[in-house]
C-alpha cells in the first residue's frame, strides 16, 4: 500500500508544478542555470565514463572473438552498437542519477527543512513549480545532449583502445562500425535518454520536496533519490526496449 501512497504523492507533485505558473522569464532564467549545472558540469564525468566504457568493450569483445575465421571488423560493429544502444544512455544515466540526483534532492531538501520552501509559499510563489520544473526541463534537454557526446566519445574510446593495443587498425574498426550503423539506434537511444532525464530530475525533486526533519533526513532523501532513480531507470530501460525493439 505504501507504494501506491508514494506514487500518488509523486503524481500530485507533478501536477502541482502547473497549478499556479510563474512568469515565463523566471522559468527561463532558472532553466538555463540548471542546464549549466546538470549538463556542462556533468560533462567531465560523462566523458570519462564513455571513453573507458568504449575501450573496455573493444578489449573484451576481442577477447571473446578468438576464432581466426571471424573478421575483426565485427569488433567495430559490436562496440559501436553496444555503446549507442546501452552503454551511452543507460550506464551514463545511472552515474548521473548519483551525481545529479543526489545534488537536486539535497538542495531542495535543505530548503525544505530550513523552511525556505514555506517562505516561497507565503510570498505566493508556487514552490513546486519554481524549484522543480526548471530542473526537470533542463534534465530533459541536457541529458540527451550528454548522451550524444557519450556516443561519440565511447566509440572513439573503443577505436583508440583497439589501435593502442594492436587489436585492429582504424580502417577495420570504422568499416565494422559503418556496416552496422542504423539511424534508428540513435533515435532509440535518445528516447531512452529523454525518459531517463525526466526520471532522474523528477524523482530527485520529489524526494527533496517532501523531506521532513533535519540534516539526517536530507541525507536519507538524497540516498533515496539515487536508489529510486537508478531502479526506475533500469525498469524504464526494459520497458522501452520491449516497446521499440
Amino acid at each position: 500500500m505504501m507504494l501506491f501512497y508514494h506514487f500518488g504523492r509523486y503524481l500530485i507533485f507533478l501536477v502541482s508544478m502547473f497549478s499556479k505558473p510563474e512568469k515565463l522569464g523566471i522559468y527561463l532564467s532558472r532553466t538555463f542555470s540548471e542546464m549549466v549545472s546538470i549538463g556542462i558540469n556533468s560533462l567531465p564525468i560523462v566523458a570519462i565514463i564513455a571513453v573507458f566504457s568504449g575501450g573496455v568493450s573493444t578489449i573484451q569483445t576481442s577477447y571473446q572473438l578468438i576464432a581466426s575465421w571471424i573478421s575483426k571488423t565485427i569488433i567495430g560493429s559490436i562496440v559501436s552498437d553496444t555503446v549507442i544502444l546501452e552503454f551511452a544512455p543507460t550506464i551514463t544515466c545511472l552515474v548521473l542519477a548519483g551525481k545529479v540526483g543526489s545534488s537536486i534532492a539535497s538542495e531542495i531538501g535543505t530548503m525544505k527543512v530550513s523552511e525556505q520552501v514555506d517562505a516561497l509559499e507565503v510570498m505566493g510563489i508556487n514552490s513546486a513549480g519554481y524549484l522543480a520544473l526548471p530542473k526537470i526541463v533542463a534534465g530533459v534537454i541536457t541529458v540527451p545532449l550528454l548522451i550524444i557526446a557519450a556516443m561519440f566519445l565511447g566509440i572513439w574510446g573503443g577505436l583508440m583502445a583497439g589501435v593502442a593495443t594492436g587489436i585492429l587498425p582504424i580502417e577495420m574498426f570504422m568499416e565494422g562500425a559503418r556496416s552496422s550503423f542504423k539511424e534508428f539506434n540513435v533515435f532509440f537511444a535518445l528516447i531512452k535518454a529523454t525518459s531517463f532525464g525526466f526520471i532522474i530530475t523528477s524523482i530527485s525533486s520529489f524526494q527533496g520536496y517532501y523531506t521532513e526533519g533535519g540534516a539526517l533526513e536530507v541525507g536519507k532523501s538524497s540516498t533515496n533519490a539515487v536508489v529510486y532513480s537508478s531502479v526506475m531507470i533500469l525498469c524504464a530501460d526494459y520497458v522501452i526496449a520491449q516497446l521499440f525493439l
